[in-house]
């Protein structure tokens, strides 16, 4: 057979080396690629020429191929390698009769392929770029190169795809490739692209200079051509952008007293917006106060003014309030009333400010209040069904009108203004209601006189929230409600009900049953009014019941995978995990299809139902084998002219092997365990097909077929040797009808001598034959690539002399040719 042709390429990796040496003769790796390895040795004193052979680690003994060099030659390279595979080297020093005068060898794999490029880059922000690659098999690591056209470069270390480069300059364009990383070395880098971060966020100041504007001004920003500033207010989704080209903006038309969350960022002048700001909170200043009351208050023998106001709308935030009388009588306070000292027949023109961390509001309209009459007595209140309330006094002399307050216990207010002697307000749950009347004349109000207070039933939970924290709990929380002290919570079906007792606003339901659709109420309750039983119901599904009786049926690489399922309406997940990795498919009904299973594996199977109300658990496993898969390499070498040696590579999953070698005019076939088996009766000059059938440990086969092997060309049979004159030969042999040409040799003791013969002939002629030697005659067909077999017989003739010429020619000790 003729020697293996290897590639040598120029493509050099950082990959440690090893050197290895016998007699002095050293052997070390230059470096590798993903398909080619290049070695250096030391010079042998009296080769004529070195030796690369190679084997795969696993089969060291197996040579896969080599590769000669001439005597000068100090650095060589074997390729048609594969990616990520060890390998044995071996250099050998040969001399001029290509025998070993020393070898060297070492251990040495592959590294990974050239990476694609970098798909997409884009700006995450002003100093961080996101980068997104094809991930390769078998690299768990990859290396980012950046650079940029002032001279910076860094390489940056990730594992997977999108991967974040942080650290950079903002408004800066950047040259980003990519290199995968093995234990034998890294790739070469991929072609190059480029990615430009965004300008910084502006620096910015806010302030609000009235109830309804806020005022946003900032430095400039490098680059920028235009500003966006979003305003967004707290508690709504909306938010309102506006674009300027100045460093400073007037929002007008805001509402009174709220928080808006501000932010800016910047364009730059090929359309790109910038890294948004941290949002920056601004209160504007509050509305002016509305509804200012001025009523009298009593205490004991103390009268006194009851100074009360309102805003129109709730705002954010601490506000102060400032009450301001002419008559130099001031108060400053956080709630919505104040108390002021006064006596009889004075007049009093108030008004209120209100105050937050933006400025003051605009005053309140001014309230002129004069004395007052006695207060009215005998305060009663008398409850109604309809969720409203009466409040009833006593006539008192010299009244107009009455105005009843009924305040409530976090301090809201609410008046009701009659000439009647009661008042109906609407007395809302949860509430501890205070109650007073005040008799009012053309002077002003009376002080106040009793106080009476009334609580409410408590308030139906708000917020109510139903969440399965596993398949047989549901666990539900709520907002806590006004005036409740017990929660009592059921969930109820068909068939049974659960209660929990707590005092906090959450409960967790266990032990229910699978996919069952439950109603949950929660009920508040007190001591002073009992239970509200008025809150509506929720309804909750638990979680599916789990799949059972899982049955695998095998169909090639797909499994069939059924199961038995109860639940009303659920999706099924079944999952299968291996070796081989993850597989998965889902369905609605109770079988699924798991494809693309990866030979030689085995499998672990179990299936899941989800729902709306959640996931199932899992069901029981069960396990499964895969057919062992066919080898990748098949290397078929012929040793005589009827035998041949197999050798394949690993299989995975694969305990036998049966290859067979199949032609019209025969075949040969083996079974063995090993890599490799030796074959006879093959036929010289045939086309062979190749293939295998693996076999697994517990039965499974595989069928493989390969790239055909051709056998090599017949050697002539009836070889004989003639005299023609004095001391030339004549060879003769029967005709093979191959289209190879023929070579015959004369090999003697001290001489030895050829002629070549075209395809089609059966003779060729040898001159200048020395005469008294015995000589081997071999007459063997010529390869493609002009290279003589090997394994042809031999013949023996011995040869007299009559004289200077040739006399007689015996063959196997009989006359041929006088």
């Amino acid at each position: 057979m003729g020697v293996m042709k290897w590639l040598v390429t120029s493509v050099f990796l950082c990959i440690s080396s090893q050197v290895a040496a016998q007699s002095g003769f050293e052997l070390s790796q230059f470096s590798a690629t993903s398909k080619t390895v290049f070695l250096k040795w030391t010079r042998y004193m009296g080769a004529e020429s070195y030796r690369i052979s190679t084997a795969l680690k696993s089969s060291p003994n197996d040579t896969i191929g080599f590769v000669l060099f001439g005597p000068n030659t100090l650095l060589g390279s074997i390729s048609y390698l594969s990616q990520g595979v060890d390998y044995i080297f071996t250099v050998e020093a040969l001399d001029g009769s290509q025998r070993v005068l020393s070898s060297a060898s070492i251990n040495a794999s592959t590294a990974p392929d050239r990476m694609d490029p970098i798909q997409t880059i884009k700006p995450k922000n002003s100093k961080t770029l996101i980068a997104e690659f094809n991930l390769k098999n078998g690299v768990s690591q990859y290396i980012i190169r950046v650079e940029d056209k002032q001279g910076f470069f860094r390489e940056d270390r990730v594992s997977s795809s999108p991967a974040e480069i942080t650290n950079l300059s903002p408004y800066t364009e950047y040259t980003l490739s990519i290199m995968a990383v093995s234990s034998a070395g890294r790739s070469q880098p991929s072609t190059t692209v480029t990615g430009k971060t965004v300008l910084p966020p502006p620096q910015f100041f806010t302030s609000s200079p009235t109830n309804d504007s806020i005022v946003v001004s900032w430095a400039p920003v490098d680059n920028a051509v235009q500003y966006t500033v979003s305003i967004h207010k707290f508690g709504f989704n909306t938010e309102i952008k506006y674009n300027t080209s100045d460093t400073n903006l007037t929002v007008s038309g805001l509402e009174a007293g709220l928080l808006y969350m501000i932010k800016s960022s910047a364009w730059d002048p090929i359309g790109r917006n910038g890294e948004d700001s941290l949002y920056k909170n601004q209160t504007t200043r509050p509305p002016a106060p509305s509804s200012v009351n001025v009523s009298v208050v009593m205490n004991n023998t103390f009268a006194g003014l009851a100074v009360s106001w309102e805003l129109e709308k709730q705002v954010y935030g601490y506000v102060e309030y400032h009450v301001i009388s002419e008559q130099n009588v001031t108060c400053n306070t956080t709630s919505t009333s104040c108390t002021l000292p006064v006596g009889c027949g004075e007049l009093h023109t108030f008004q209120v400010i209100a105050s937050n961390e933006a400025g003051p509001s605009y005053p309140s309209i001014p309230v002129v209040f004069i004395t007052f009459p006695c207060p009215p007595d005998f305060l009663a209140h008398a409850p109604s069904s309809d969720g409203n309330c009466t409040l009833t006094w006593n006539r008192v002399p010299y009244a107009d009108k009455y105005e009843a307050f009924i305040k409530t216990g976090d301090g809201s207010e609410e008046n009701c203004n009659t000439t009647s002697n009661n008042c109906t307000y609407q007395c809302l749950c949860g509430h501890t209601y205070l109650m007073s009347v005040l008799a009012f004349n053309e002077a002003g109000s009376s002080p106040h006189g009793k106080v009476i207070n009334y609580t409410t039933v408590p308030c139906c939970p708000e917020n109510v929230a139903v969440s399965a924290v596993s398949t047989d709990t549901l666990e539900i929380t709520w907002t806590a409600s006004l005036g409740a002290e017990l929660y009592e919570t059921t969930a109820a079906d068909a068939l049974e009900v659960i209660l929990c007792n707590d005092t906090a606003p959450v409960c967790a339901l266990s032990d229910l049953s699978c996919d069952r659709a439950y109603s949950v109420v929660v009920t508040p309750c007190n001591d002073i009014s009992g239970c509200n039983r008025a809150c509506k119901a929720h309804t909750k599904d638990t979680a599916p019941c789990a799949p059972s009786n899982l049955q695998l049926t095998l169909q090639n690489s797909t499994v069939s995978v059924s199961w038995t399922a109860n639940n009303r309406k659920a999706n099924y997940t079944v999952t299968a995990d291996g070796d081989g990795g993850r597989h998965i498919c889902t369905t609605s009904g109770n079988s699924c299809n798991v494809t693309d299973l990866s030979c030689g594996s085995i499998y672990e199977f179990s299936v899941s139902a989800a729902s709306a109300a959640g996931p199932s658990l899992s069901s029981y496993t069960k396990s499964h084998e895969t057919e062992p898969c066919c080898p990748m390499n098949i290397t078929v070498d012929q040793v005589t002219e009827a035998m041949t040696n197999v050798t394949w590579s690993q299989a995975k999953g694969a305990h036998s092997f049966i290859t067979s070698l199949t032609s019209p005019r025969g075949h040969a076939r083996c079974h063995t365990q090993d890599s490799h088996c030796l074959m006879g009766c093959i036929t010289c000059g045939t086309n062979y097909s190749v293939t295998m059938e693996t076999y697994s440990p517990s039965g499974h086969m595989s069928t493989c077929t390969y790239q055909g092997f051709s056998s090599s060309p017949c050697c002539p049979s009836g070889v004989k040797l003639y005299r023609t004159t004095d001391n030339s030969f004549q060879v003769y042999w029967r005709s093979t009808g191959s289209q190879h040409s023929i070579i015959a040799e004369l090999l003697g003791s001290n001489n030895s001598y050829n002629c070549t013969a075209l395809p089609g002939q059966n003779s060729c002629s040898i001159d200048n034959i020395q005469c008294g030697d015995v000589f081997h005659v071999i007459v063997a067909p010529l390869t493609v690539e002009g290279e003589k077999i090997l394994f042809c017989p031999q013949r023996l003739y011995s040869v007299t002399c009559l004289g200077t010429s040739i006399g007689t020619v015996i063959y196997r000790g009989k006359r041929s040719l006088a």
